[in-house]
Formats: C-alpha cells, sequence, structure tokens
C-alpha cells in the first residue's frame, strides 16, 4: 500500500502523536508498505527521511511549542499530484486536517481519521475563549469532520462511547492502540539513570513520564504523594518530562521539604525512555484527557507496576488488582495505593510479571500495526464497492 499521513504534530515534537505516527510508519515500512508524511514546518529541523513533505507553518510557542500547519502550498500539491496513494490517514480535523480530506477526495481514496484528543481538556490552551465555548467548537469541528471520514480510529475502546455521546454517527469505528517501539525498550540500563540522578540500589522509586502541563492533573499526583515520599525515605519520586507547570511543582517539592526525594529531567530524547522505565519500580499517573496513554504501555512493557487515577484511556489498559491499582481521583486513596506497592515487594513483582506479559501479547508496535493495515485495507474494499 502507499500511505500518506497528515498530521499537525510531528518531529521533533516528543509528544504522543509524533510518537503514534513513528511506531506505525516504521512498522509499516517493515512490511514492505510506502508511506508519506504531510506535517507542518518546523524551523532549524531537517529531516533525515525524504519521504517527509512539509508545509508551511506559524511557529508558536505557548506552554511548549507547536507550529502551526498552513494547509495551503503550491509545492505540497505539485507533490500529491504526482503521488500514487491508496489511502490518507489524518491524525486531526483542522488545519492540515483540512488538506488530507481535500486531498482524499481529489483522489477518490479513503479517508481515514485517528481521534486523538478529548478536546474538552484542553481548553486552557486557548485562555482568551470561554472554556466551554472553545471545547463545543472543537467537538463540533471533529464530529464533522469524522462522519465523512470513511474509517475512524480511536486509540482505545472507551474512547468511542464518548464521541458517540458528541455526536459521531459513522459507523466505521475501530480502536488501535499505538504500539510499544519494543527497539527503544531492549537492553534498556538501569543503573546509568539511577547512578545520574544520585538514587541507591535499595531505594524504591516512583516514576512519572509525562509532559508537564495542566491537562496532565499533575499537580494531583505531587499532592497525593507529598506525605508518602516524606514518610518513606528509602523512596525516591523520577519525573520525566518538561512544561510550563515546572517552576511550580518545585516549589512544591521545597514547601514540603522533600526536595531532596524528588529529580526533575525536564524533556529527555525518546532514545532514553528505555533507561528511565528500567529504573523505576512504580509508574505513577493522574491524567484524565488521554485516549490512548502510550506511556502506560510502554511503562507496563518494562515491567512496571501502575497507579493511576481511573480516566478514559487508562481503564482500557491497566488492569485494576492484576497489572496496578485505578483509584477515584482523591488524594488520600491514591496514597493508599502507592503506598502498598511500595511496602509489599512480592505484590510488586506479581504486577511487574503481569504487566509484562499483557504488554507483550496486546501492545508491541508490530501487533498494532498489523491491526492497523487491516483496518486500512477493509477502509480501501468498502470504498472500492461504493464505487462500483
Amino acid at each position: 500500500m502507499k500511505i500518506a499521513i497528515f498530521t499537525n504534530n510531528y518531529l521533533p515534537n516528543p509528544y504522543g502523536v509524533s510518537g503514534s505516527i513513528e511506531s506505525f510508519r516504521k512498522q509499516f515500512e517493515a512490511l514492505g508498505h510506502t508511506v508519506y508524511i504531510f506535517a507542518p514546518v518546523w524551523k532549524d529541523y531537517a529531516d533525515e527521511n525524504s519521504n517527509v513533505f512539509r508545509y508551511p507553518s506559524l511557529d508558536i510557542e505557548f506552554k511548549f511549542r507547536f507550529p502551526l500547519g498552513i494547509p495551503y502550498s503550491r509545492k505540497i500539491d505539485k507533490i500529491l499530484e504526482g503521488l500514487d496513494l491508496d489511502i490518507i490517514h489524518s491524525q486531526h480535523p483542522n488545519l492540515l486536517g483540512s488538506a488530507a480530506a481535500k486531498w482524499a477526495k481529489k483522489k477518490n481514496i479513503p479517508l481515514v481519521f485517528t481521534w486523538h484528543t478529548l478536546y474538552d481538556q484542553y481548553t486552557h490552551f486557548f485562555p482568551i475563549v470561554p472554556g466551554k465555548l472553545a471545547a463545543s467548537w472543537f467537538i463540533q469541528k471533529a464530529v464533522k469532520y469524522a462522519n465523512r471520514a470513511n474509517t475512524i480510529i480511536t486509540p482505545t475502546s472507551s474512547v468511542i462511547e464518548i464521541i458517540k455521546k458528541w455526536g459521531v454517527t459513522n459507523k466505521n469505528i475501530q480502536a488501535i492502540q499505538t504500539g510499544v517501539e519494543e527497539k527503544i525498550f531492549q537492553n534498556a540500563d538501569r543503573n546509568m539513570t539511577r547512578e545520574r540522578h544520585g538514587i541507591k540500589e535499595d531505594e524504591i522509586v516512583l516514576l512519572l513520564i509525562s509532559r508537564i502541563t495542566a491537562e496532565k492533573n499533575i499537580e494531583f499526583i505531587f499532592r497525593s504523594l507529598a506525605g508518602v515520599i516524606k514518610n518513606n525515605q528509602k523512596v525516591k519520586f523520577l519525573v520525566v518530562g518538561g512544561g510550563d507547570l515546572l517552576p511550580h511543582l518545585k516549589m512544591i517539592t521545597k514547601n514540603e521539604g522533600i526536595e531532596s526525594q524528588v529529580a526533575f529531567t525536564d524533556m529527555v530524547p525518546r532514545s532514553e525512555l528505555g533507561n528511565y522505565n528500567a529504573a523505576g519500580d512504580i509508574f505513577v499517573y493522574s491524567s484524565k484527557s488521554e485516549t490512548q496513554g502510550i506511556i502506560i504501555t510502554e511503562a507496563m512493557y518494562m515491567g512496571l507496576p501502575v497507579v493511576a487515577v481511573r480516566a478514559t484511556g487508562i481503564s482500557d489498559l491497566v488492569e485494576d488488582g492484576k497489572t496496578g491499582f485505578l483509584v477515584s481521583e482523591k488524594e488520600a486513596e491514591f496514597a493508599r495505593a502507592a503506598e502498598k506497592l511500595i511496602s509489599d515487594k512480592e505484590l510488586r513483582a506479581e504486577f511487574s510479571q503481569e504487566a509484562k506479559k499483557i504488554a507483550r501479547e496486546k501492545y508491541t508496535s508490530k501487533i498494532c500495526a498489523r491491526k492497523m493495515l487491516e483496518v486500512y485495507g477493509q477502509a480501501i474494499q468498502n470504498f472500492k464497492s461504493k464505487i462500483l
């Protein structure tokens, strides 16, 4: 197959959508398919992949850098006119998503759309617009786009019911998780990362890997775990990620008197995530804005039991009482779950083995890519049958 992926979010941006695209791209190409990526220009970044084409963009930085693609380019139009494509996969309903829909129609080929975002959780990125109004506008745009697509992909099953309630009537919906890129996590070095951050062999590491922004609900974790950390001198909290909330979280650790037990890394290269997961003992997470939580399946792949707030996306992945604990958004409950795993080495080991097993059986990039290719094949077949 010749596949075109249109995205507003791509390398070198280190976050979820970029990682998802790269995971699928690598596997598609390994299986003999051709993938073209259409993304916004990222100033001063040079693509190594010759099949990446960049639309002009506005280089915006608010909370974090995020170039906004402009979906008009004569140069890109000429490139697309010359490509013999089988399917177009759009990652967004707006900006370059509009170009994806236009070209699917021009080429007379199927449009697949992945619904990545719970838009009601991201209104703080638009402070000049009232939250409910911004959420309603984005949801309506996404619903309209999803209903005109040939197939919708949601990263987890729980998202399907949400988008149906929002007005999606398209019946061609499939849940496909982004898979773990196993290569990144092979031969991970637990000791190197712990030594870098002054963590001793007998200390238990609570690990968080996340973008450090409001929609990830990270302050809740700090409020929940401050007492746990303070009362357990053998516990360290390793926070991996960058974002505008870092100064505030550092102030919390200072005020709580736990500075010596908390290490902040800011952003790290994706290639180092295996080492950081290997350094951890328990993964903690409280985001309520996830549609999939790639970072959760990566932690599970590395054998980390998870303590997380029960929420969309995450609850599809973590099996409560089997691979970790899912709790309500109550500080005391979150703290008790973390303390139970800290104090019970055998339970940690039991959850660890189960998490590894499930991640390897369900969530590797190879398994997920094959599922996506099956969906592409079905979408192409259905599209052709309608034409005939």
